[in-house]
């Protein structure tokens, strides 16, 4: 297991440990679990400052800031009724990617470009409307929040990232209440600005998933984000808000959330023509040997999505910055096709052939690309 891997890992327990302690009422356990999240993620950002996830760690970074600072000035449980201003429940970060900028998945790009990007720039030539929600579904490791991100930005959008923990909120009725505030929001913004503004829920499935049993907080939640998607579609809503789900496990959600996201779109694992240019693109920031030859490699990385691929790069990168140290060198030496094949021996696949059957049942059931 690569050591980013082991970061990331144990990021993600102390992010667990401190929404877990968040909704239970532990203020100082809450608090010093989001800062040794902050304390991670702040390495690996360091650390690896080219991964993909970059900018999704760094919104992270500070929105548990920001929860820390609501956790120091929170008031005494009774003496307020406990509601999250707007900054406790979205992130307004400008993204930094582009369309251009995401390697291959040209037919996902088209069609938000005809779901977003079109309408938003010319809403003259769609009399009959556009969707309001695109659902991006698939694999994890396969870019669906840096497309996500990269459309926002080629429309210079507001970007608001929303937390699923911190819309269900501990308190009782306001989980409600900050779906409402993240729409209306949404739309003020909009509104002032003079441009779209988009929603991004990741995970979405975490708050839209269809449970044999719930209780009536959950069930106010659904039924508040459906009134709120309902909204986005009435003729007479002028704003441009548009909703983009994200999710590595489709078949949790509900069908009546499914209605609301006219666009839903398959995230895939890269074929061999993305996989070279994934592996063209991550191996241009190495030095390679002459032996190295990337189109064999993307037949060797079949079934691999776009961030295993990118961490198989990095990881045959750090056989040899390993090797100078250890060795005394000066510079470490260019990377060979055998370091690569190295890699491949302990680094396999992340998404079993169980799980992508899976997709790809659930995607002839309700693909709407």
């Amino acid at each position: 297991m690569s050591a980013q891997v082991l970061l990331e890992d144990m990021a993600r327990k102390y992010a667990i440990a401190a929404v877990r302690a968040d909704k239970e009422g532990r203020t100082e356990d809450a608090i010093t679990n989001y800062r040794k999240a902050i304390e991670v993620l702040t390495q690996i950002v360091t650390l690896y400052p080219d991964m993909v996830a970059k900018n999704a760690y760094e919104q992270m970074i500070n929105e548990y800031k920001r929860r820390i600072n609501a956790l120091h000035q929170m008031v005494p449980e009774g003496a307020e009724d406990g509601s999250k201003s707007d900054e406790d429940v979205v992130m307004k970060e400008k993204p930094k990617v582009s369309l251009n900028e995401i390697v291959g998945l040209e037919d996902v790009k088209e069609a938000l470009k005809e779901a977003v990007v079109y309408p938003s720039k010319r809403p003259d030539l769609f009399p009959l409307g556009w969707p309001r929600g695109i659902l991006l579904y698939g694999p994890p490791g396969c870019g669906k929040t840096m497309i996500a991100a990269a459309v926002a930005n080629e429309l210079d959008s507001e970007f608001i990232h929303v937390d699923a923990a911190s819309i269900m909120s501990k308190w009782l009725g306001e989980a409600e209440k900050n779906v409402a505030r993240i729409f209306k929001t949404a739309r003020e913004v909009s509104k002032k600005e003079n441009k779209p503004a988009i929603i991004f829920i990741d995970e979405l499935d975490a708050l839209l998933a269809s449970y044999t049993s719930e209780v009536g907080g959950e069930a106010r939640v659904r039924n508040q984000f459906l009134k709120e998607m309902d909204g986005l579609a009435d003729k007479n809503e002028i704003s441009r808000v548009y909703v983009i789900g994200a999710t590595n496990k489709p078949w949790r959600l509900d069908e009546p959330f499914l209605r609301r996201f006219q666009k839903r779109i398959y995230i895939t694992l890269p074929d061999k023509a993305h996989r070279l240019e994934l592996l063209k693109h991550y191996s241009s920031k190495v030095k390679l040997d002459p032996s190295v030859n990337l189109d064999e490699l993307s037949d060797l990385t079949d079934g691999y999505t776009a961030s295993d691929i990118r961490d198989i790069v990095q990881s045959a990168h750090m056989r040899v910055v390993k090797e100078m140290f250890e060795k005394g060198l000066q510079e470490p030496r260019s990377i060979t096709m055998d370091d690569f094949r190295e890699v491949l021996k302990v680094r396999k696949p992340s998404v079993n052939q169980d799980m992508l059957k899976a997709y790809a049942a659930w995607h002839e059931k309700f693909k709407a690309l």
